[in-house]
């Protein structure tokens, strides 16, 4: 089954829309709701060993957690000599036992293509962590790249978004989408129509059919647009 979910939980804008109360009480209302979520907030800190530890504890069973690596990894480093970096998010990783969903690598729009370089990275990476790989500069969309994925059991970032190329590629069990909005000029604006959405259910159907786990989420946060493209994407999925 699909799991559906949104990029994020944490938005002051979406009280009223979808939160009622105190922050506090806003993941126990998300996962009231659905079965996934992906951490976004450490792609900007990356948080304590005990964080992950305590959402694990609040986390219901059946629920899972992606997470986002931290930006010292992707963007300042460019997965440089990773290895320290590696040992941290593991550990983190480690506390989130049984709640642990993929580990999204989202690159920096300006890496180029190095293959010895993601080469290095996902071999010291553990395949337990079923890494993610979204890739933001054109240069990395080349078959040789698919097929250096697939030797390491690493997902392709299906993406849609403003002048983001939208392939749709697996290259590992699991396939992972990110829906970044329909605003043609803009990421992470506008909401999804229900002819958008209904194709993607379609997609979704496929790759399940073919045998894949499939994640997606939804990032065009304003408006709460993101929660309500997600239960509408869920409610054609699971009528």
């Amino acid at each position: 089954m699909a799991r559906i979910g949104t990029s994020g939980w944490v938005y002051p804008h979406w009280r009223g829309a979808v939160y009622v109360g105190e922050q506090r009480t806003w993941l126990d209302q998300y996962v009231a709701e659905f079965d996934t979520v992906e951490l976004n907030g450490s792609f900007y800190r990356w948080p304590p060993d005990a964080r992950f530890a305590g959402w694990r504890q609040r986390l219901p069973d059946g629920f899972e957690m992606t997470v986002k690596a931290p930006r010292g990894l992707t963007h300042a480093r460019r997965l440089l000599e990773p290895e320290a970096w590696i040992s941290r998010v593991t550990r983190g990783l480690h506390e989130l036992r049984g709640r642990r969903g993929p580990l999204l690598i989202q690159l920096h729009p300006r890496m180029e293509r190095d293959d010895a370089r993601l080469e290095y990275f996902l071999a010291a990476l553990p395949s337990w962590t079923r890494p993610v790989v979204e890739f933001r500069h054109p240069s990395w969309t080349d078959d040789a790249v698919f097929s250096m994925l697939e030797r390491h059991g690493a997902a392709y970032c299906v993406m849609s978004g403003a002048r983001l190329p939208c392939i749709l590629r697996a290259t590992a069990q699991l396939v992972y989408v990110r829906l970044h909005g329909p605003d043609p000029e803009h990421l992470y604006g506008g909401s999804y129509s229900d002819d958008d959405l209904a194709w993607w259910a379609d997609r979704i159907r496929e790759w399940e059919g073919a045998g894949h786990e499939v994640y997606a989420y939804f990032n065009n946060d304003g408006e709460a647009h993101a929660v309500h493209n997600a239960r509408t994407l869920k409610r054609m999925l699971h009528p």
